[in-house]
């Protein structure tokens, strides 16, 4: 993206952002008129093809999204329990069918069945009480889940409030310097799916002199079968906002940012009032404590883009662009947000920093494997006979998470697709192999991610699966590289005439598809999906075979 439009962008500063500000003038018909477009681009000095090219790329802010009332999900997890017909039969009762649309995860899946109505997600038996949704009743809304450790207790441990705040002001007392290095310490990997060390990221920012910084809390992972970073925003939230403070006072940032995905409305609200609690308690503003640290939050309301979760397109999106992915170097760290030093992290990698300035960098260390440290939050779907989210040590055998943690399955099984959409397909013998870390998962072809567990069943075909990820792929491609833009729509082609019409693959072309996606793609997401349909022509290819030639 040209630099000139990243600091028209900034211009006004974070407090009153161009992005924010399109989603204001959505709210009303669901997407902005031309009028309202038209006089952003004005007050913010960049072209009108910016910002309508900004807009039409989001789900909820599209013309396409005019009149749209309620949304089902359309997730992997939700795909896979077979519910969601069922659920949107039901709506059709009270909705027109241009009334209704999608959204990708709504953070249910551990019960599956989920839709969106008013600014509110519902699953489970909730579809059986429409009129009671309809008529706002506060008691459909709720679900619940079980959180548990099999190990340590780092991020699913409960934490007294004062001592939080009593625990921040004592960090805030020490060098800048040292909270990174125990960081560093710590031997943090990002739990979004890289693995980048934190530390590294934090120092590289730190070491970038600039007037401001930014932290980014990247909570717009939208990983089908994740719903970890829910939990910690709605459960766990000054652990959020304690890790985003030690991460800005470590660099020198000023704002703390939180994209949140517009899949999840509870976590705004709990995000909202958390961020009041610390301020309340005099730990956010100028000089916070005597430290001559300055520090605040911002709450930025994603619009539904999966490519939001890779962190430059996120940065585009906050600046109002178009969200798509940049080139890099410069890396963020030197060049983010309007041009400034920015670090982008993930929910549960920013949660963890709660565990190590308490208990300090070695003792965060000595849990996990050496490569591998800490421990991680693994999310079991509806399958499981103890569906809900566990944290295990780092180096936990697969097979452990889920015979012992989630008591096996309700029905048979034959994979389990962990990591989201990106992530590998793993035949289920081959668990005994795993263990919960990044060098188990990379070893074994496949990827750890968000550690998310979509459980394909054994009656569930392998070709539809592998249509549905080719779909939502080119559904969710930025469109800047044409490997990933052209290469998801033409596999998902392919996939769908077979199924439909019988029209069988030629492997040789596929499989140079699946080559070109992989080497030319500029991101992840290109790049990324030809993992799990390799997989699945691996371990299932006798399934398969029916459909290539």
């Amino acid at each position: 993206m040209p630099k000139n439009l990243s600091e028209l962008s900034g211009r006004k500063g974070i407090v009153d952002s161009l992005f924010e500000q399109m989603g204001q003038a959505a709210l009303e018909d669901g997407t902005p008129s031309k009028e309202e477009l038209n006089k952003l681009a004005d007050d913010f000095l960049i072209g009108k093809a910016n910002t309508y090219g900004a807009v039409t790329f989001y789900d909820f802010m599209k013309p396409e999204n005019k009149g749209k009332k309620v949304y089902i999900c359309n997730g992997s997890a939700c795909l896979c329990a077979g519910k969601q017909e069922s659920v949107k039969t039901e709506l059709q009762k009270h909705f027109k069918e241009e009334e209704i649309g999608h959204m990708t995860c709504l953070g249910r899946c551990h019960e599956n069945a989920a839709f969106h109505i008013d600014g509110r997600n519902y699953s489970g038996k909730a579809i059986d009480e429409v009129s009671a949704v309809l008529a706002k009743e506060e008691k459909v809304s709720s679900d619940s889940y079980e959180v548990r450790s099999h190990g340590i207790a780092v991020l699913t441990k409960e934490y007294d409030k004062k001592e939080l705040f009593h625990l921040l002001r004592n960090a805030l007392r020490r060098d800048s310097m040292d909270i990174l290095d125990e960081i560093k310490t710590s031997g943090l990997r990002g739990r979004g799916g890289a693995g980048f060390p934190m530390g590294f990221k934090l120092e590289s920012c730190r070491n970038t002199e600039s007037d401001t910084k930014f932290i980014i809390c990247n909570a717009d992972e939208g990983d089908p079968g994740a719903y970890s970073d829910r939990y910690l925003m709605e459960e766990r939230p000054l652990a959020v906002l304690f890790g985003m403070m030690m991460a800005g006072y470590a660099t020198g940032a000023s704002w703390g940012i939180l994209y949140i995905r517009a899949e999840y409305p509870e976590s705004v609200t709990i995000i909202e009032s958390a961020i009041e609690e610390l301020r309340y308690e005099n730990l956010l503003g100028e000089d916070i404590q005597g430290s001559g640290f300055d520090f605040d939050f911002k709450i930025i309301k994603a619009q539904g883009a999966y490519i939001c979760g890779e962190e430059t397109a996120l940065i585009n999106s906050i600046e109002g662009q178009r969200p798509e992915v940049r080139t890099r170097p410069p890396y963020p760290t030197q060049d983010g947000l309007f041009g400034k030093p920015t670090a982008v992290n993930n929910v549960e990698t920013l949660a963890g920093l709660l565990y190590i300035i308490q208990h300090g960098g070695s003792a965060y260390k000595a849990i996990g494997t050496e490569r591998s440290s800490g421990t991680k939050l693994v999310c079991l779907d509806s399958f499981f006979n103890r569906p809900g989210i566990v944290e295990v040590d780092m180096g936990t055998s697969l097979s452990e998470v889920v015979y012992t943690c989630g008591d096996g399955f309700k029905e048979p099984v034959k994979a389990l697709h962990i990591g989201g959409p990106l992530g590998g397909i793993i035949p289920l013998p081959k668990i005994e192999e795993l263990t919960v870390d990044f060098e188990s998962f990379a070893k074994g072809g496949f990827l750890l991610g968000h550690a998310s567990v979509v459980s394909l069943p054994a009656s569930f075909s392998l070709m539809e699966y592998i249509n549905h990820l080719f779909d939502f792929a080119s559904y969710e491609s930025c469109g800047k590289c044409f490997p990933c833009r052209l290469g998801t729509k033409r596999a998902h082609e392919l996939t769908e005439a077979s199924l439909k019409n019988g029209v069988k693959i030629d492997r040789e072309l596929f499989d140079d598809l699946l080559h070109t996606l992989a080497a030319g793609s500029l991101c992840a997401h290109g790049g990324g999906i030809p993992l799990p349909v390799r997989n699945a022509m691996e371990y299932f290819n006798e399934e398969l075979t029916a459909y290539f030639n």
